[in-house]
């Protein structure tokens, strides 16, 4: 199951657990003495997991980020380039890629970073009884399918080949086009010999200080339910931070994070609370800031069930929504409404894909739900430990009022439990999701979401030539051609609305004055390497 990518918080892009502990008392942001030995400390949640194929979420991640440096990251076009990678080189169909290491990489405790690091942790993330939870990002390699199963054919994927120390081949099943932007993932990490206590097995106590080969490096052990903290690794040889310690700090209330930003007792909040937005202009005034990001929040549609089984009637419900005032009554303008199936940061986004299904009409809704035969009661399902529950009542109070139909919101305790009903196909009515990408590419919307066997298709939706479209544009010999193919099957989204795109997202974060150079990127991480002490 693909769970980094589906959002919890309809502020906060990724899947999160909340941490179970209080907000940790004290602490410093900026510490005193020179700006370069500065420690700066950043709200978390607890994270899950830290080992890199098993992080699916967006505290892990954050955490790894500067454990870690990626084979390539991503410009401000979103076109990858290389980090630890001195090159990146396809063949001529895309199938076969060779991935060259930059020569000087170490890992945290002096072991050098070798091509049988990446091929290690690549193979541990993709046999199947290890149950790593990122463990379908190989899926697309050579030899993935004979590690699955309770008694896999294989240990190793047949499309890993070392060519020397620095040096390995990938092999795919298919020709990807966009293989060198997904590198850019967290389950693309090395993991050093000292991660294993045996060829294949992952040393018990890895998880708790992982060893990486990023800026930064763990200080101590992760604390559970309280922070990690990590200081800077001297001997990386990429762009060094601008501080010396981060400390990555658990809170179980993001209003309690709040108001340890304003007394300046916390250096960087990743997400403004919803109950703050109104006011954290002017509570933050400079310190307030936006940026691009990459989620995209909707209402699913279970079309298995006859009540939801005619598009006319998903048309209907999404006319009936008011998007705009939703917008900007409850989230403050702090989302854009969504009327396309792919987010804006993408290339190939398109503006108002929907048509004329994602435009405000409520007559022209109730007139066609009910030549359509829409039921008569309609429920929202949302996880209650995601901030949903205002938007989903503006959004039944809507649909009563446009359709004529009653609507209720039903709140399941946590996001685990809403997708564990909707996996069984219990009966939940209109279920809330939400997506973020895990590398810039519109199959990475596309193809998990609405392909016939798509791992987060929760919905039953299959259209044959979606799908045949989808894999057309993987397999594009050009980015032009892909997207091309990629937009055509969106268009076939439009016909069917499986789904309705309600919004997406956007960076709205706070910090200190005591730090300067604050950046989040798409994926809602803090850049640790740009941020500053102010003084």
């Amino acid at each position: 199951m693909r769970v980094r990518r589906l959002a919890a918080w309809t502020a906060l892009p990724l899947v999160v657990t909340l941490g179970l502990a209080a907000c940790g008392s004290g602490g410093n942001g900026g510490s005193s003495g020179s700006a370069q030995d500065a420690a700066v400390s950043i709200q978390i949640s607890e994270p899950q997991h830290l080992v890199p194929t098993n992080t699916t979420e967006t505290s892990g991640s954050q955490v790894l980020a500067g454990l870690f440096s990626p084979l390539v990251d991503y410009d401000a076009q979103n076109k990858p380039y290389e980090v630890a990678a001195q090159s990146v080189t396809p063949s001529d169909n895309n199938k076969v890629w060779t991935i060259k290491l930059k020569d000087g990489f170490t890992f945290h405790n002096g072991e050098k970073v070798t091509a049988d690091d990446y091929i290690n942790a690549w193979n541990y993330g993709a046999y199947a009884p290890n149950g790593q939870g990122a463990s379908y990002f190989f899926e697309k390699i050579a030899g993935y399918q004979d590690l699955q199963g309770e008694k896999p054919k294989a240990k190793t994927m047949s499309g890993l080949k070392k060519v020397d120390d620095l040096t390995f081949q990938v092999t795919l099943a298919e020709p990807y086009i966009d293989f060198k932007s997904m590198l850019g993932y967290t389950a693309f990490y090395p993991l050093p010999e000292a991660a294993f206590s045996a060829p294949g097995v992952l040393n018990d106590s890895y998880e708790q200080a992982p060893i990486g080969q990023g800026p930064f490096k763990m200080k101590g052990t992760w604390q559970h339910d309280s922070k990690l903290d990590v200081e800077r690794y001297d001997a990386y040889p990429g762009e060094k931070p601008k501080v010396k310690d981060v400390e990555f700090r658990v809170y179980q209330q993001l209003t309690a994070a709040y108001s340890d930003l304003q007394s300046d007792n916390l250096d960087v909040l990743p997400t403004i609370p919803t109950e703050n937005l109104s006011t954290a202009p002017t509570d933050l005034g400079d310190n307030y800031q936006t940026s691009p990001m990459s989620s995209f929040q909707f209402l699913a549609f279970p079309t298995f069930e006859k009540d939801y089984s005619n598009p006319d009637v998903r048309k209907a419900i999404s006319m009936a929504i008011d998007r705009d005032e939703i917008t900007k009554s409850i989230f403050k303008g702090s989302q854009q409404s969504a009327r396309s199936f792919v987010s804006p940061v993408l290339p190939g986004y398109r503006d108002n894909t929907t048509g004329a299904a994602g435009q405000f009409n409520p007559a022209e809704a109730k007139k066609l739900y009910q030549a359509a035969g829409g039921p008569s009661k309609i429920t929202i399902s949302y996880n209650g430990d995601g901030g949903h529950k205002d938007w989903v009542d503006a959004t039944c109070n809507q649909l009563k009022a446009n359709l004529g139909v009653d609507c209720v919101g039903s709140a399941e305790p946590k996001f685990a439990d809403l997708l564990t009903k909707v996996e069984k196909k219990q009966p939940v009515g209109l279920f809330r999701m939400g997506w973020v990408m895990d590398y810039p590419s519109m199959e990475d919307y596309l193809g998990p979401l609405y392909s016939t066997n798509g791992s987060s298709n929760y919905y039953g939706y299959s259209n044959p030539e979606f799908d045949r479209l989808v894999k057309e544009g993987s397999a594009a010999p050009t980015q032009a051609e892909a997207i091309k193919k990629y937009q055509q099957a969106e268009d076939i989204l439009a016909k069917d609305m499986p789904v309705i795109p309600l919004r997406f997202g956007e960076n709205v974060y706070g910090h200190s004055s005591k730090v300067k150079n604050v950046q989040m990127d798409l994926f809602q991480r803090v850049n640790l390497v740009k941020i500053e002490a102010a003084s």
